[in-house]
């Protein structure tokens, strides 16, 4: 069974692949974006290719729900960021599984307008109806309080404030979790 994510009142979702460069990049050329990603420098075509490509499709995986979910407005269909879904720690040794982290990323032009957490809460409902999955976890610099808002919105609380390991770099984070009963 492949996971889908319904559409919400403003938004519809399909996961994203490598042949989505032109859309990944895109996001990625506004250096406001990226400000708290690597500080703003937007991502090359060949970056993309090199240490993109190789990272999505490694945890890209439908029947989980894993991996980048677009988001369009479903009015205009106009592109205007994505979900990100997979294990905690994909990219580490510590990987877990049981662990979905949750991330975003949208184009400036949406913020502030409740998309960000309208897109996360479909997602997060979508995998924990279909999938089962009951704990939920995002990280974002300290300064990021745009990103904190919306874990805040989803119900997610701070667990701590660790570096984060990952093969582009480590990065000082803060934790917020969310965990839902057994069923």
């Amino acid at each position: 069974m492949t996971v889908s994510v319904p559409d919400s009142e403003r938004l519809r979702f399909r996961l994203m692949s490598a042949d989505d460069a032109a859309l990944f990049l895109d996001l990625d050329s506004d250096p406001e974006v990226m400000r708290f990603i690597n500080g703003g420098t937007p991502t090359t075509q060949q970056q993309f290719s090199d240490v993109y490509v190789p990272r999505i499709n490694a945890f890209r995986n439908a029947e989980k729900g894993w991996g980048f979910w677009q988001v369009n407005i479903k009015d205009n269909h106009a592109f205007i960021g994505w979900i990100l879904v997979r294990p905690m720690n994909f990219f580490n040794e510590s990987k877990d599984e049981n662990d979905i982290e949750l991330g975003w990323r949208f184009k400036q032009a949406s913020w502030g307008k409740g998309y960000a957490t309208e897109a996360a809460e479909s997602v997060l409902q979508a995998l924990t109806q279909q999938v089962g999955y009951n704990k939920f976890t995002a990280i974002a610099v300290s300064d990021n309080t745009g990103s904190i808002k919306i874990m805040s919105k989803l119900g997610m609380t701070f667990i701590k404030k660790d570096l984060h390991k990952d093969p582009l770099g480590d990065q000082e984070v803060e934790y917020h979790q969310l965990t839902f009963n057994d069923k």
